[in-house]
């Protein structure tokens, strides 16, 4: 292709798929089967899920699976889990078994504070700046009352707003730096609704301050927006148990278990190489539920990641320590969801992944994702620091190769049985297909 396409988005469902597979394609007909294979039988679900975006042409299947036995604050949980990546699932299962005997685990929210900022170039004198927003704060709030109406009937709405001087940063920048409370809504289009209300108050009380030189009312709004950094909004959670109780098949050392485990934390908090592999198999639980839960995974992602470098390096999100014989496993990590608005009321998976969870508030669902996320690591480092990574993860894997290479089911048979007692790797399993089939 050497020339743009004009007026692609105008065009219909069929029309876009036929272009596509015409132009990219040397077997159009195939591509466009393949494409309508993904369709939902069902033309009001496709539909839906036509208008969650733009140009839509198919699905994306992305398996959905479910770690039962989690032993949460005393009560019993399944959780779904929406992930492509083979052992996630099993992992997190195999860690909730073994937490659920020996006290589950433990989850508190401690704070639900969201940031959203107004950032503008004011060039003048500070001083008469903070006197006009000291005079001013009350039309902020006052302003945006047909906004925050709702959300202050649920318990939400404006903590506070505050301006923040960043002339150490960059010449002339300001914010204000707005603290919400969104109750069960994630509250993007809330928090981003009033932060423009905000920046059009500044610019139209700052124009007619009489203080201010006609230069100083020039206020320049560069942006309004919400942060998914919620350094504020935080949830942790933490496993424990005497160390004699962390025996088991492959852990016949208890103590020189616990000791191997609280040394691969340690590794991580320190070097940045390893924190974050170690922290990408915490997100491996903690994305999938926030996917199955139709929540934005990658505000999740860019918040976590900024919070693990909090302290000015990247460091490990989970912790772990002995004391008077006591192990304990815990993460403390920020969390902006929601449970209604967005998908959560339109997906008809996200309604039966929140239903399987008993509808849970805001609250309960930071705490059942950040349980999933300390369960990966548990997994994960459980599995380093006694019998390695890849023993468990191909074992999972040999059905992605048995599959890529379309195994009989006869083939297939004989491939499990085979590496029951055989180390999985892909060329020793891409030999033994080959033997089989000579």
């Amino acid at each position: 292709m050497n020339k743009a396409i004009s007026g692609f988005s105008k065009l219909s469902k069929e029309e876009k798929i036929k272009w596509i597979a015409n132009q990219y394609f040397s077997t159009p007909t195939e591509a466009i089967a393949l494409l309508k294979n993904y369709w939902n039988s069902d033309e009001k679900i496709q539909k839906l899920h036509d208008e969650f975006i733009e140009n839509t042409i198919t699905n994306f299947y992305i398996p959905l699976g479910v770690a039962p036995n989690f032993l949460i604050n005393g009560k019993y949980s399944t959780i779904p889990m929406a992930i492509e990546e083979s052992s996630v699932v099993a992992a997190a299962a195999k860690a909730a078994k073994f937490w659920s005997t020996r006290g589950g685990f433990k989850a508190t929210v401690i704070n639900t504070e969201k940031i959203g900022q107004v950032h503008f170039i004011y060039k003048g004198d500070v001083s008469k700046l903070n006197l006009f927003f000291a005079q001013h704060k009350s039309k902020f709030f006052s302003e945006t009352e047909s906004i925050t109406t709702n959300m202050q009937k649920r318990g939400g709405g404006i903590l506070d707003i505050i301006l923040k001087d960043k002339t150490d940063l960059l010449p002339n920048y300001f914010q204000l730096h707005a603290t919400f409370e969104t109750k069960d809504s994630m509250g993007a289009n809330f928090i981003n609704s009033c932060l423009e209300q905000f920046s059009k108050t500044l610019k139209e009380e700052a124009h007619n301050y009489d203080l201010f030189t006609e230069t100083e009312k020039e206020i320049e709004v560069v942006m309004s927006i919400l942060s998914n950094y919620v350094p504020n909004c935080i949830v942790r959670a933490e496993v424990s148990c005497p160390i004699e109780e962390l025996e088991e098949k492959h852990i016949l050392n208890p103590k020189e278990f616990a000791e191997k485990f609280v040394q691969a934390v340690q590794i991580a908090e320190v070097e940045p190489y390893r924190a974050v592999t170690h922290n990408k198999g915490i997100m491996n639980g903690v994305d999938a539920v926030v996917l199955a839960t139709g929540n934005d995974f990658r505000a999740v992602e860019a918040g976590i990641h900024a919070y693990a470098s909090r302290n000015g390096k990247y460091s490990s999100l989970s912790n772990a320590k002995i004391e008077n014989g006591i192990f304990t496993f815990w993460l403390e990590i920020p969390l902006a969801l929601g449970t209604v608005g967005g998908l959560t009321s339109l997906h008809p998976l996200v309604k039966l992944s929140l239903e399987m969870l008993e509808k849970p508030s805001a609250k309960e669902l930071m705490q059942f994702v950040a349980v999933a996320g300390l369960a990966q690591n548990f997994a994960a480092l459980r599995s380093l620091t006694t019998t390695g990574i890849q023993e468990g993860h191909m074992k999972m894997h040999l059905n992605n190769i048995i599959n890529q290479f379309e195994a009989t089911d006869d083939e297939r048979i004989l491939i499990q049985k085979y590496f029951k007692k055989n180390t999985v790797s892909h060329s020793a399993v891409v030999n033994y297909i080959e033997s089989l089939r000579k």
